[in-house]
């Protein structure tokens, strides 16, 4: 396999005329931390974005940071935390998850996939806070969408189109994303012994309420009592955690709310500053599911009122694990490779949701719709948009479905 590093977009651009040129698809790929999440892509030739990396403009006053792609995220956090700033959206590292080295993601896979973590519920995905982007698309042609400042109404919001679309629309070379101030004071209320269905109760409760929570989890004992916190892992019992953020006297306000709504349950805990950070860490990450060998991993959105019974259902199929995040909206669920994808979605029929393979073996992946199939109107307006970017389908083909 021929891999080429650009350093420069217009190098990039070189590159994916290049491709054209010669009639190959090419694979587009930053540091692959994420290379396992997805169908496996069936080129001859490799792009790697790394070469694409470092600061452009920071602008801490203004709340933005233009990035190249390839840039690393531990880089980007560095930068952001002498000036006590960070990524809001919480963008996870999956590279323990997919059976790799943690710490190797870039901002451009992150954008590429659109990942966000627990704080989602409040301060939204990645692609709400990338503000503008350079790109190349598959026609070899470079071009600008958004801009660097917050307030960026003009013309189509490619950036949103773009993100999340795995590298099958365009190469990403350099990036704008809003960034927010690191809060003065964190706290975890953990609450124990709650069941599935009266903690994704509470948790939508208490997200419907002015304590303002930044995080809503809930871990069966199973998930719980692999974590590294010790107050969660010595449980014994499942663990539902709730997470504040703000001023410190915002927080203590809220925190005091928020124990007294939850008097009746006598047994609970409380987490702060680095304990509380570590716990939403591994939840953001998957880490109690990462290195337990070949069993699959799955990704669930659905409605928070249906997670328990889906739950439930999935158990059924055979032995899984699984814990809540999102206040419910979102499942992560550990599997035996033998429970195929067709079973688990199955389950989310009746439910509504959609179900992501996010680790599977090569083969499996090779095998099965690893995104959740597209309705036939969906399909199609999706076929047209890969049209109008990579008319010749040269850019990470099969990425996200075998006909794409």
């Amino acid at each position: 396999m021929t891999t080429f590093k650009p350093e420069t977009a217009a190098q990039a651009a070189d590159v994916v005329r290049h491709a054209l040129s010669v009639g190959e698809p090419l694979e587009i790929r930053g540091a692959a931390s994420k290379r396992g999440l997805g169908r496996p892509v069936q080129a001859a030739m490799t792009l790697d974005t790394t070469g694409l990396d470092g600061i452009v403009a920071y602008e801490p006053e203004e709340l933005t940071l233009t990035v190249r792609a390839g840039t690393p995220l531990r880089t980007i956090g560095t930068v952001l935390s002498e000036r006590r700033q960070r990524l809001a959206f919480e963008p996870p590292d999956l590279g323990g998850l997919l059976g790799g080295a943690p710490g190797r993601a870039t901002i451009g896979g992150i954008i590429g996939c659109n990942l966000a973590g627990p704080r989602r519920i409040k301060d939204g995905a990645a692609r709400d806070h990338l503000l503008g982007c350079e790109a190349v698309n598959g026609r070899g042609e470079a071009y600008k969408a958004g801009g660097r400042v917050v307030k960026n109404v003009t013309g189509y919001d490619l950036c949103k189109l773009l993100t999340g679309s795995y590298g099958t629309l365009s190469l990403l070379t350099e990036l704008t994303v809003k960034v927010l101030p690191v809060p003065d004071s964190e706290r975890t209320h953990l609450v124990y012994g709650l069941d599935d269905r009266a903690a994704l109760s509470l948790l939508s409760d208490l997200l419907g309420s002015a304590v303002d929570l930044s995080g809503a989890a809930h871990l069966p004992a199973s998930v719980a009592r692999r974590s590294a916190v010790a107050p969660v892992a010595a449980a014994g019992q499942p663990v539902t955690a709730l997470r504040l953020e703000g001023c410190g006297p915002s927080v203590a306000a809220r925190s005091s709310a928020l124990a007294a709504r939850l008097d009746r349950h006598d047994d609970g805990a409380c987490l702060d500053g680095a304990e509380s950070a570590s716990l939403w860490t591994e939840i953001r990450d998957v880490a109690c599911f990462a290195g337990t060998g070949p069993r699959t991993v799955w990704r669930l959105s659905v409605r928070p009122g249906d997670g328990a019974r889906i739950v439930a259902d999935l158990r059924r199929l055979g032995e899984i694990d699984a814990f809540y995040d999102w206040g419910g909206g979102l499942l992560w669920v550990e599997a035996p490779a033998e429970i195929d994808a067709a079973s688990v979605r199955a389950v989310l029929a009746p439910n509504r949701g959609h179900a992501t393979l996010v680790r599977g073996s090569e083969a499996l992946r090779s095998a099965a719709d690893v995104f959740h199939p597209l309705p036939a109107a969906l399909a199609a307006l999706t076929g047209r948009i890969k049209d109008g970017f990579d008319p010749k389908r040269i850019l990470n083909p099969g990425r996200m479905h075998a006909w794409l």
